[in-house]
């Protein structure tokens, strides 16, 4: 048997990490002037995992992220997503494997006001040149599965917030990546909008087994996932992981560990 470094016990090869990252540092300014966020991070996601990063302002979750994502370089360290390794990747390589192996969810939509929902949702099928019949399943199966299917001819500016943002999670998940990043995805939500989005990421992420990594500043969405990574000055600080515990247990855990951190807020 193989001891992983984050999760315990792999049985076999074939349940080798999605996600493998060792010893990130990354840094902004140059040698007179240089601020370094992360400090040598090492983070593993098993697939299906549903994690949530959390941190205080500054303390390096959204960069964090971004490098984990490829939205980012890294300065030192290398990132493994099902073990081909992107870090030293160059642009035209790195955009192909983006487009299969990756998904993003964002804070603010990034939908194209001049596509309608299912255009916009079927945007990764057609970069990858998904046949079309192929296309039309996975398409109605995710959105069907998001419920937005019914105004799948609307445009984004006639949907409400929450069918947005249901929209680009159905855009993230439509050709099936490796790994879908969640920048803040319920951070313009109102409660309700927000809740059904969170119980639809965690429906699909059971059904699926599909791995998602969300950073969030909101205990309620950081309940939702199987395990919470907290991030103070740009490194690990502690992990929370939910195992049989009920969602509001896992919640009360959640807002106990902020409180040792002395707060979460919306930043970096």
């Amino acid at each position: 048997m193989e001891t992983s470094i984050m999760i315990g016990i792999r049985k076999e090869d074939d349940d080798m990490p999605i996600l493998e990252a060792h010893k990130i540092h990354k840094s902004y300014g140059n040698k007179f002037n240089r601020q370094e966020v992360l400090k040598g991070i090492d983070i593993q996601v098993d697939k299906g995992e549903l994690v949530g990063i959390m941190g205080a302002s500054g303390s390096g979750k959204t960069t964090l992220l971004n490098v984990l994502s490829s939205i980012d370089s890294v300065s030192q360290g290398k990132i493994r997503i099902e073990g081909k390794e992107f870090t030293n990747m160059k642009d035209k390589q790195l955009a192909e494997f983006r487009k299969h192996h990756l998904g993003f969810i964002f804070q603010d939509y990034n939908l194209l006001d001049t596509l309608t929902v299912k255009e916009n949702i079927m945007l990764p099928l057609t970069i990858k040149k998904v046949p079309r019949i192929h296309a039309q399943k996975l398409f109605e199966s995710v959105a069907k599965d998001l419920g937005i299917y019914e105004v799948k001819d609307k445009y984004p500016n006639e949907i409400s917030g929450g069918q947005k943002q249901r929209t680009s999670a159905a855009r993230a998940f439509v050709h099936e990546p490796s790994i879908i990043f969640a920048d803040e995805p319920t951070g313009a939500l109102d409660s309700k909008a927000a809740s059904d989005l969170l119980n639809k990421l965690s429906d699909l992420n059971q059904r699926r087994e599909a791995t998602i990594v969300m950073v969030t500043h909101d205990p309620l969405a950081a309940s939702y996932c199987n395990r919470v990574i907290f991030i103070k000055d740009g490194q690990i600080f502690t992990q929370l992981h939910k195992g049989e515990e009920t969602r509001q247990t896992f919640f009360n855990d959640i807002i106990k560990t902020q409180g040792v951190l002395g707060g979460v807020n919306d930043e970096h």
